[in-house]
């Protein structure tokens, strides 16, 4: 009897202790679920899925696809997990607008100007939709800075942001995703730099339109009597002109003299 006594306590403090670690166990299970998301850091931002959020938003397949095709994607994705500061931002441009360009105007591109495309549609900082009027014309995008070539103008003005290119001028009309470090906003139009298209030629000036005036080429002199005479020149001249009698004109008229004197002579005989 005295050790059956003694065993119920040790039995009674094993159930009070194995009941204590399930409701700790229990207490820590719920403080982690409802515990709030972590704030985003330079890790959390690799977790981004650019392709993933353009897919969720829908009709940007075309978009999506040069992204893929020109790897640009890749270069996206690497930049969102080193970046500690800044950003990106995304100017998308749906199939609807793409659809709107030359029938076959993306395939008439190469390689180089596919990725250049698609580069002119980054910049390679985070801009808040609150902040466009604070950037400073030409925008620099991923495309580079060829001046007169690849160059993008924001102007924001009255809550409205509007893009322009040099060849095509378009809005933004709608936020897809934003957070502290990736930015990406609907565009109505693509995008098109001006280097895509053949430099038009200016025209000439109208004095170098004009045909040369022809050599002209010097005439001989004409003879007096082809020249136009007044009355006056021509009976002056007139007067002056005296027939001249030739050598021949001579000797016949001397020998008609002396046959005539024979004849006289003959017939007085």
């Amino acid at each position: 009897m005295k050790k059956k006594q003694s065993l119920l306590p040790i039995s009674l403090a094993l159930v009070l202790l194995l009941s204590s670690l399930a409701c700790s166990t229990t207490l820590a299970a719920i403080s982690a679920v409802g515990a709030p998301p972590p704030k985003h850091t330079s890790s959390s931002a690799a977790a981004v899925d650019i392709l993933g959020i353009l897919t969720r938003a829908g009709s940007f397949n075309t978009f999506t696809r040069l992204m893929k095709a020109t790897q640009l994607i890749n270069q996206l994705n690497s930049q969102l997990i080193t970046i500690k500061s800044g950003g990106l931002t995304i100017f998308a441009t749906d199939d609807n607008a793409f659809s709107q360009l030359k029938p076959g105007f993306l395939n008439m591109l190469s390689n180089a100007q596919k990725l250049e495309l698609v580069q002119f549609h980054v910049l390679p900082d985070f801009v808040s939709n609150s902040n466009f009027d604070t950037l400073t014309n030409p925008v620099r995008t991923l495309a580079g800075a060829k001046q007169g070539k690849v160059e993008l103008n924001v102007i924001s003005y009255g809550g409205s942001v509007n893009i322009s290119t040099g060849e095509v001028n378009t809005t933004i009309n709608g936020i897809i995703y934003t957070d502290n470090h990736l930015a990406i906003y609907k565009v109505a139009n693509v995008l098109l730099p001006s280097d895509f298209f053949p430099t038009k030629i200016a025209p000439a000036p109208a004095d170098a339109l004009a045909p040369a005036p022809a050599l002209e080429v010097a005439k001989a002199p004409k003879a007096d009597k082809e020249k136009p005479l007044d009355d006056n020149s021509e009976s002056s001249s007139t007067q002056q002109v005296v027939p001249s009698e030739t050598s021949a004109a001579v000797n016949d008229r001397a020998v008609s003299v002396v046959f005539m004197a024979i004849l006289i002579i003959l017939f007085t005989a």
